[in-house]
């Protein structure tokens, strides 16, 4: 099979960290994590050196003839919010998007492909700070000033900086599986996973350290037995909290309930065992903490609008995978 191709496009003026940001998870050989080697392309509208806006310059290969064939197109940001979008960009957007590409704005990229007339009537996502000048602009589209990434299936946008990492990596867990994000964001010491739904700011992210004080230890215990009970007062109890004050402190700390939490990441464990075992429905239901396996139907229907079963099967068909009788270990 060829190399899945992205393309991302830069502009004079850019910022080397939102050009970084999809740098980092597509234009690096991961093979060996099991990820596919894509063919990664980071072109411009013009020909000639691309000077960014931290006083350094470089040069980009590759015009837009590179989204023709591309299987993803990645916008990192945008300039000029207001002035209309080049027309020659307008095309090739137009083009890729009808062609099936999976389109992509990262941070102000969201303005790009709404210029570009992609998001009439969609929901979408961008820097919080901007949203109001998104809908302001387009009034067509529904803006999430709350979220930090919508999937709308052909077209993902993203909130800022950091967000545009959780997009991405939640692309590549989309399209290649719960096991592969997870190794990825390991290797590249990325927050394994966080679901789009999650306020774009939070407080203080939560990592886990050797020295965590006994909040995080907490949440670490949980992790790592998610097969067992778990409510949120006898979280809390061992996070030596109450239960207001542990209540506050995680949303704060994590940007969501600790109910949806634990659903995340019981769902999180689902996936990779589904992925990478051959164990029963009622095996991944019990050990991923859902009970039952009518429980762990409804929530990943709730969430990822499919059933485990369906789930473990396109992940087959679409990885070519073997999966092998016990979970995959990284």
């Amino acid at each position: 099979m060829a190399d899945p191709i992205v393309s991302v496009i830069a502009f004079d003026g850019i910022s080397p960290f939102h050009l970084s940001v999809p740098c980092l998870v597509f234009g690096t050989d991961r093979t060996r994590l099991g990820l596919p080697r894509f063919d990664f392309r980071v072109c411009a509208m013009e020909e000639g050196p691309i000077h960014t806006d931290a006083g350094l310059t470089i040069v980009v290969p590759h015009g837009l003839a590179a989204l023709d064939d591309a299987d993803i197109v990645i916008i990192p940001s945008w300039k000029d919010l207001e002035d209309p979008l080049p027309a020659t960009l307008t095309e090739a957007l137009g083009r890729a998007h009808r062609r099936g590409a999976l389109i992509v704005g990262l941070c102000l990229g969201t303005f790009a492909i709404a210029a570009a007339g992609l998001l009439s009537g969609r929901k979408a996502a961008t820097h919080w700070a901007y949203t109001d000048r998104l809908q302001a602009l387009h009034p067509d589209i529904a803006v999430d000033a709350d979220v930090l990434y919508v999937d709308d299936g052909d077209i993902v946008t993203s909130a800022g900086v950091a967000a545009g990492l959780d997009c991405c990596l939640h692309i590549v867990r989309a399209r290649y599986g719960a096991e592969m994000a997870l190794r990825l964001a390991r290797h590249v010491v990325l927050s394994p996973h966080r679901q789009g739904g999650q306020a774009q700011f939070i407080e203080r992210p939560l990592a886990p350290t050797p020295t965590a004080d006994r909040f995080a230890q907490a949440l670490d215990k949980v992790r790592a037995t998610l097969g067992e009970a778990h409510s949120l007062d006898s979280v809390a109890e061992a996070a030596g909290l109450t239960r207001r004050t542990f209540t506050r402190r995680f949303q704060k700390s994590i940007g969501t309930s600790f109910g949806d939490w634990l659903a995340d990441q019981r769902i999180a464990l689902a996936q990779r065992l589904l992925e990478a075992t051959e164990k029963s429905m009622d095996t991944v239901a019990f050990e991923a903490g859902f009970g039952s396996a009518t429980s762990l139907r409804q929530h990943f229907s709730a969430r990822l609008k499919t059933s485990p079963m369906q789930y473990r099967r396109e992940f087959s068909r679409s990885t070519g995978a073997k999966r092998p009788t016990h979970a995959a270990m990284f």
